[in-house]
């Protein structure tokens, strides 16, 4: 005897890898170090790396098939900082075997005012890099999202969210 499947019973499969595709692979999350005297919000928990003595610090974590990391370092001559941001773009731009593209706006509330801080976007063998370099007197700070595939929306969360110590986010 042949029994009959309700109706409904072949759409489990399909409801089932719909609800997977709809499950976030980006958690965010507030963050805030006291170290970094920056507040951020990352799309996993990220870990924590100290060089205090030398005045470096570094939150990175992955997901959603991205690294996302902000680091920061003091900078001994204050009046270097900006020099210290146009390296670490070059840095970056090395690693990734590219070019420094043209240097797109950056507003991070509270950063201090520098011609060199601004925001890149870096294509290479190792797949698309969002960079942007900042500073607050002579700390300097960098954001990188890195990951084979550019995420405009994942990017704009993470470094929209970037700000100083001290200073209100918008809307709160």
């Amino acid at each position: 005897m042949r029994h009959a499947r309700p109706a409904g019973f072949a759409l489990v499969p399909l409801l089932a890898a719909l609800l997977a595709a709809c499950q976030p692979s980006l958690n965010w999350r507030e963050l805030h170090s006291a170290e970094a005297r920056l507040r951020g919000t990352f799309p996993c928990k990220p870990e924590l790396e100290l060089r205090e003595a030398a005045g470096m610090g570094l939150w990175q974590c992955e997901a959603g098939g991205a690294r996302y990391s902000v680091a920061w370092a003091d900078v001994a001559d204050p009046t270097r900082t900006g020099a210290a941001l146009v390296e670490m773009s070059r840095t970056v731009a090395a690693k990734m075997g590219a070019e420094v593209p043209a240097a797109l706006p950056l507003t991070v509330p509270g950063m201090t005012p520098l011609p060199e801080a601004a925001a890149y976007r870096l294509t290479g063998p190792q797949g698309d890099v969002r960079l942007a370099v900042f500073a607050h007197g002579g700390r300097a700070y960098q954001a990188v999202r890195m990951g084979a595939r550019d995420d405009a929306t994942a990017w704009a969360t993470f470094v929209g969210a970037l700000r100083v110590d001290g200073v209100a986010q918008a809307g709160s």
